[in-house]
């Protein structure tokens, strides 16, 4: 994995010379310490930069920015192409000479034929730059799910692109600065939803967009994939409950398989759920050596897991590698985790992946296997299931209750919500079912509805964010008319909170310790077979993952399979209600956001008294506020964190 960054000038004074992209790329070092380059056309007015983290090919051979033959295409390329050797036979047939064995060339020479399209034939993750001399256009790609980032900034009507935020500040024609319709978001949803950022002025690609950069500076994109897959829904509808069984198991034995393609060390992240333990099952299954793995427990048993994942590493005799993580460690890192996030992410789990990356890294492993996806599309979490029997049982005779009487009871039920601190997801349900609105957002929710409203000062207007849940649902229903309820609960997940939240911990988190992560169950075949998919083979008899159970029955224990879904969260419950919550409670009440009066700072402040008091479960709620007042004391007051 690597990273990217580069400069087009469209007007002959704004700064695009090799020394100014370097210095970009300097910031991201991190994301590849083997090598780094920069190339510059002051003819053209472009410049690209690139880090290596060296995986496929260590030679000098791989060394980038790489050009084509003669010179006339670059490229900056992060990421991994795992169908490289299968496309490069016909490219050698077709005359191209390649100079190294990287899947960086592979690219070069596809666009070479195809053009802006070659994205489509692409089987991997990554994003990349192209730049064209002959039409002086620049092309960008994010992959399909969204696994790298790319982000960029159109200052004056020129293009600045970089896979980290950071590295685009860097520019002189840049400053950072919040952009508050971003913010009124992240409140929402803990992330800020593509294509904005929390960084005025600066975008991000969404998953699966290609753009276009023209001579004259303006842009043209358009989304090249869909995970609905016309093909794909035919050949299940065909499928009996046993074929579907091993369909499953053979496309995550391919996802697997392609990705272990690596010149040096490769392991598993292994949290003893079945996800992570499916990974280290099938990747033994095609290794000599034992599986490399690597855990990270808490002291506190309700969120502890290290028994499960030890039970796997018994049974296929893995390398086991973990470490127990303490609150003094969350705080110890926050810095780091304000800087190497760029903007929130207010996900608490984002420190033990740190963690769990760093000791990967210290051990000697580059690239590593994680489950992330498979809940999003098999439903393994309780709040999918929930939110799909609410909205199957109870929405069709309560849009029958007159609407006044649904106000009534939205309300009665969020005082009780707000007033014990439990039964918030339920509350914001009724609410939204009030409104004739489809219930569920996503599977993290911090604030909406009138949590939101009594967060914000003096019940600022701000814009409505299930604008973004309609749009994707709007999406869903034009790409598959028939959708069912849970596919499209699966998109809305795979275009936002996966795509911008989990993904973009995980990219964060392993890149800033130079650890490459792979998500087989983000496979782009994988998850239209999973689209593809009839409710009853992800949720039956009120439980999720049926189908992924039914595929591992006979390769991993009976109790990794069986057991009650516990997703790979830190104490932070536990930790708030502590000293560190109490200094962080603090920090958010001298922080320089408050300056910009668009919060009550005493609800928050009756938000944590009801936590700390134990009349109440508000973590999820005081880390979001907590993170988006850290990252704007540190970006954009320029305070040092402590």
């Amino acid at each position: 994995m690597c990273g990217i960054c580069g400069i087009r000038a469209i007007r002959d004074d704004f700064p695009a010379g090799e020394e100014l992209v370097t210095k970009m790329n300097d910031t991201i070092v991190h994301r590849g310490p083997d090598d780094g380059g920069a190339w510059a056309s002051d003819e053209h007015g472009v410049a690209l930069a690139h880090r290596r983290l060296s995986i496929i090919d260590l030679s000098y051979a791989g060394h980038q920015p790489m050009s084509n033959e003669d010179g006339t295409v670059w490229i900056t390329f992060g990421g991994e192409i795992y169908n490289h050797l299968d496309l490069r036979p016909e490219l050698e047939a077709k005359g191209h000479v390649y100079r190294s064995q990287t899947d960086t060339e592979t690219i070069i020479h596809l666009y070479e034929e195809e053009g802006p399209r070659c994205v489509e034939r692409l089987h991997g993750m990554f994003h990349y730059a192209i730049w064209d001399s002959r039409t002086r256009e620049l092309h960008l790609a994010r992959d399909r799910l969204g696994k790298k980032p790319v982000y960029f900034a159109q200052p004056g009507g020129n293009f600045i692109f970089a896979s980290e935020i950071k590295a685009l500040l860097v520019h002189p024609a840049l400053t950072a600065d919040l952009d508050e319709e971003a913010f009124f978001h992240y409140l929402t949803f803990v992330c800020t939803p593509a294509p904005m950022t929390m960084f005025k002025g600066v975008h991000k690609m969404e998953p699966a967009e290609r753009m276009t950069v023209r001579a004259d500076g303006t842009t043209e994109s358009e989304i090249y994939w869909s995970p609905f897959s016309e093909q794909v829904a035919a050949e299940v509808d065909s499928m009996s409950e046993p074929e579907l069984k091993e369909r499953l198991l053979e496309l995550l034995r391919k996802s697997i398989q392609r990705r272990m393609m690596s010149d040096v060390p490769f392991g598993v992240f292994l949290s003893g759920g079945i996800d992570s333990s499916t990974n280290v099952a099938l990747m033994d299954e095609l290794m000599g050596d034992p599986v490399q793995t690597f855990s990270v427990g808490f002291e506190d048993p309700r969120y502890n897991e290290l028994g499960y994942a030890r039970r796997i590493v018994e049974q296929f005799g893995t390398d086991h590698h973990e470490m127990v993580m303490t609150a003094a460690d969350l705080e110890r890192f926050v810095p780091e985790l304000v800087y190497h996030q760029d903007e929130p992410l207010a996900d608490p789990t984002s420190v033990p992946v740190h963690y769990v990356s760093k000791l990967a890294r210290d051990s000697g492993t580059v690239v590593v296997q994680v489950g992330e996806g498979s809940d999003e599309l098999f439903h393994g979490y309780e709040g999918y299931i929930t939110h799909a029997r609410f909205r199957r049982r109870y929405w069709p005779p309560f849009q029958r209750v007159p609407r006044p009487l649904r106000k009534a009871l939205s309300k009665a039920a969020l005082a009780i919500a707000l007033r014990s601190g439990r039964f918030l997801g339920h509350a914001q349900a009724i609410e939204e079912a009030s409104e004739g609105r489809l219930p569920f957002w996503g599977g993290a929710i911090a604030y909406q509805g009138a949590l939101k409203d009594l967060v914000l000062s003096n019940g600022r207007p701000h814009p409505d964010s299930y604008a973004i849940v309609e749009r994707f649902l709007q999406d869903a229903e034009r790409e598959r008319p028939d959708a069912d309820l849970l596919q499209k609960m699966t998109y809305l997940e795979l275009k936002n909170r996966l795509a911008e939240l989990l993904l973009m911990r995980v990219d964060k988190m392993t890149m800033a310790n130079s650890v490459e992560a792979r998500v087989p169950f983000l496979d782009h075949e994988l998850v239209e077979f999973a689209l593809a998919l009839p409710a009853e083979m992800k949720v039956r008899n009120g439980e999720g993952k049926y189908l992924l159970k039914k595929a591992v029955e006979g390769i991993l224990p009976p109790e990794v399979i069986n057991r009650p879904k516990q997703g790979f969260v830190a104490p932070m419950s536990e930790w708030l209600r502590g000293e560190m919550g109490e200094k962080m409670r603090r920090d958010i009440r001298k922080s320089t956001l408050t300056e910009r009066g668009l919060l009550d700072y005493d609800v928050i402040d009756r938000l944590w008294e009801a936590h700390r008091s134990g009349r109440g479960e508000w973590a999820f709620q005081l880390w979001n506020i907590y993170n988006v007042s850290a990252w704007h004391d540190y970006w954009v007051a320029g305070r040092t964190l402590v």
